[in-house]
């Protein structure tokens, strides 16, 4: 796989010692058990995949070369590039302007842009909608793109099954700027309805169904269908895609749950359901599924606590923390300084949108055995922060270096 020229403050000596190593023994990537670093008193189950995945790498890589060989220039990213406060804040300190928030309101107006700006799409890519706006400005949308590829396959996807006459349900959350790109692209060709969870689906279901009344849809639904979407064509044949980042479990049981009532609705044999239902397989990326599978191997590993990092708004990131939330005490920061101490933290609770404030979250016992991961947006730097601050409550801090040969 293509390797890319990130900047060295984001890489970190131990794990990408560790990386290499599991690398090297486990080229198939089957091996989905953690890696121990045992440190005494303090014993950290060090997942077998995480950080960096190759979009977020490609795009850093595009967006600070773009910064350095346009020095004078006005450079904007339309929104985050990535799911990261250190990555987005390092491009805000090198002069970069942000045009809109992660939501879509604008915070520079389109106006203000003259043809010499240069706008670096992010990588969950965008819609058709504002690339027209950009051409019209004078500028070309995609010269400085950093669309995921992983992303690009899904649009791929539901321009593939639209070809064939199938409406496209995208699993996805509807307001982030990826599942908004998606929807763009795919209502471009093909009537299209997003779906944000299971609740939702059994929603679709009932139309699809017919078991709940059409017009019902249009309010229920609003916001997150194509314009002049007929509740009673346009769910006749449908096929699934999903924002790349969701939890691959759900993705899966939605899938499942939608070809289940296409089937009942037109009493389908088995070999009969691809008349009706597209086979789309899986359009989660390869890094979501990883992380998501290196969870689950960590998971059974007996351990105390489990720590994810990441940013608070990062997608993929809460969905780990969603798997290891089911099985032991989960805390969710950002970065090592969320750590405040060996008995106080501030954490992200993803459910309510809020910042806690957590005492007592080490155990008090000898030894004590976290879990640790981070999600795909997250550098890896930032993780070996965690574990150095980490054993600094234990005194140990100095033993990292030593860690990293033990590796090498």
């Amino acid at each position: 796989m293509k390797t890319f020229n990130v900047p060295v403050i984001y890489r970190s000596p131990l794990i990408s010692a560790i990386k290499q190593q599991r690398k090297q023994q486990d080229r198939m990537k089957k091996d989905f058990t953690p890696t121990l670093l045992d440190f005494g008193p303090i014993r950290i189950q060090l997942a077998r995949h995480f950080g960096f995945c190759y979009g977020v790498e490609n795009a850093i890589e595009i967006a600070f070369r773009t910064v350095e060989e346009n020095e004078g220039k006005r450079i904007f990213l339309l929104s985050e590039m990535i799911h990261n406060p250190q990555v987005n804040n390092d491009l805000l300190s090198r002069g970069v302007q942000f045009l809109m928030d992660t939501s879509g309101r604008q915070q520079i107006p389109w106006e203000t842009l003259t043809a010499d700006d240069i706008v670096i799409i992010p990588a969950f890519g965008t819609t058709l909608e504002i690339e027209a706006k950009l051409e019209a400005i004078g500028i070309t949308p995609l010269q400085y793109n950093t669309t995921c590829p992983f992303v690009e396959r899904v649009w791929n996807k539901a321009e593939q099954i639209a070809g064939k006459d199938y409406t496209v349900i995208v699993h996805g959350k509807p307001k982030h700027e990826e599942t908004r790109a998606t929807f763009s692209h795919s209502r471009h060709h093909t009537p299209t309805v997003v779906v944000k969870d299971m609740d939702q689906t059994h929603r679709l279901a009932a139309y699809i169904l017919g078991t709940a009344p059409a017009e019902q849809f249009y309010e229920e639904f609003k916001g997150q269908y194509s314009e002049g979407f007929d509740v009673h064509q346009h769910l006749q044949r449908v096929g699934v895609v999903n924002q790349t980042t969701m939890l691959a479990s759900e993705t899966q049981a939605i899938a499942d749950y939608i070809r289940q009532a296409i089937q009942q609705r037109y009493q389908l044999a088995d070999e009969q359901v691809p008349e009706r239902f597209a086979d789309t397989r899986d359009t989660l990326c390869y890094a979501t599924n990883d992380n998501q599978t290196a969870v689950t191997g960590m998971l059974e590993v007996p351990a105390d606590l489990a720590i994810v990092v990441g940013g608070y708004n990062s997608s993929n990131t809460s969905h780990l923390v969603e798997l290891c939330e089911e099985k032991l005490p989960t805390y969710f920061i950002s970065s090592e300084e969320k750590l405040l101490s060996a008995s106080e933290l501030l954490h992200w609770d993803f459910h309510h949108h809020q910042e806690l404030h957590s005492l007592q979250f080490l155990p008090a016992k000898e030894p004590v055995t976290i879990l640790l991961t981070s999600g795909a947006s997250c550098p890896d730097a930032i993780v070996e922060g965690v574990i150095r601050k980490l054993l600094s409550f234990y005194g140990l801090a100095h033993k990292v270096d030593e860690a990293v040969a033990l590796f090498n």
